[in-house]
């Protein structure tokens, strides 16, 4: 048995403990032989670590799992507009000065500059309603980086997008940003021997790891920023159920600008490219929120979210399940994950399909 993150899990290896979320509730059990739905799960109720089989069978996947080439029309589509070009290299460049900043603080105690970080990151989301937007751009960034600094870059940015969505005043939506893009900084007070320990965590290491929004909460107190700042640092693993760490916050007892950063923390997670696999179809996202997120995550916010990221795809070519390409043509608010296709003179309603999904943006 060993300990992995949850960003190295592969379908086909098996369970080793009972996965237990963090009121205690069974979210999977010892056994299961994971797929990339059950993976993609453990990421919607923010789980980092599961112990698994030290000897996994052969990956048994479908092609449509591992074959990248299936969105590779979407991805170049992407990455040879001059939007996301311009994106790409303020983002890396952003992303050098960010880390620097961080460590700096984290290992010499030296201030952050809130308001220049902040403005380098701002002058990247304006780009406006134009295709491709930053969620887009997110997804197609990179292959695989599961780092500290990538992952607080991308919830800062995506922040910045729901609270726009939320039609939040542009003060507002600053804070928001900001809000993410500090959200996971108490991670760098985690000795690096503990995160990637192999073996099992013993009750004092596993408890230090949930610490990390305690101590971001501690590390920006320390520093010249806003309550929300420092809020949603220490909150944005509290669930709106109760379900959540550190101090099993419920509904309005939890920061607003933390209920953003949740959002935002939680969809990058699900999102984000795997050791097997590209970036996961927004759509497949958006089922799992329907099915289960509903009761842990703001509903107001969560529903805005939701209905703007299936809106940016209407007029958009995809692939079904069934391996039917066809465009997306009308949004079901009933089920936003399930909208209504047109596949050559056919119109396929995924309401009335439950087998049918769409597998790939094209």
């Amino acid at each position: 048995m060993k300990r992995i993150s949850t960003l190295e899990l592969i379908p086909g290896m098996t369970i080793a403990e009972d996965v237990l979320s963090f009121n205690r509730q069974l979210v999977m059990s010892k056994g299961t032989v994971l797929n990339d739905n059950l993976i993609t799960r453990l990421d919607l109720y923010g789980i980092l670590t599961v112990y698994v089989e030290d000897a996994p069978p052969p990956i048994s996947v479908t092609p449509t799992t591992l074959d990248l080439n299936q969105t590779v029309s979407y991805k170049e589509r992407v990455q040879n507009s001059p939007e996301f070009q311009k994106f790409k290299e303020d983002y890396e460049r952003n992303l050098g000065s960010f880390k620097d900043a961080m460590n700096q603080m984290a290992q010499r105690n030296l201030d952050l500059d809130v308001d220049g970080l902040l403005k380098d990151i701002l002058g990247m989301v304006s780009i406006g309603s134009s295709w491709p937007g930053v969620l887009d751009m997110l997804q197609n960034m990179k292959d695989f980086d599961d780092s500290t600094f990538t992952h607080s870059m991308n919830v800062g940015l995506i922040s910045n997008v729901l609270a726009k969505w939320l039609k939040l005043t542009p003060a507002q939506v600053e804070m928001a940003t900001a809000c993410g893009l500090f959200h996971d900084i108490g991670k760098l007070k985690i000795p690096h021997a503990i995160i990637t320990k192999p073996g099992k965590l013993d009750a004092k290491e596993y408890a230090q790891i949930q610490r990390h929004p305690i101590l971001g909460y501690q590390m920006l107190q320390q520093q010249k920023v806003d309550d929300h700042i420092r809020n949603a640092a220490l909150m944005h693993h509290e669930r709106s159920d109760g379900s959540g760490y550190p101090m099993r916050l419920s509904g309005n007892q939890i920061d607003p600008y933390a209920r953003i950063v949740a959002i935002a923390d939680i969809y990058d997670a699900m999102t984000a490219p795997r050791v097997y696999r590209g970036p996961l179809c927004p759509f497949r996202v958006i089922e799992m929120f329907e099915k289960e997120g509903f009761q842990k995550y703001d509903v107001e916010f969560l529903l805005i979210f939701l209905e703007n990221v299936v809106n940016t795809y209407l007029q958009t070519p995809c692939r079904l399940n069934d391996n039917r390409e066809g465009t997306i043509v009308f949004v079901n608010k009933e089920k936003l994950s399930r909208p209504t296709v047109q596949c050559g003179s056919n119109y396929v309603n995924l309401m009335n399909f439950p087998d049918l999904q769409i597998q790939d943006i094209l």
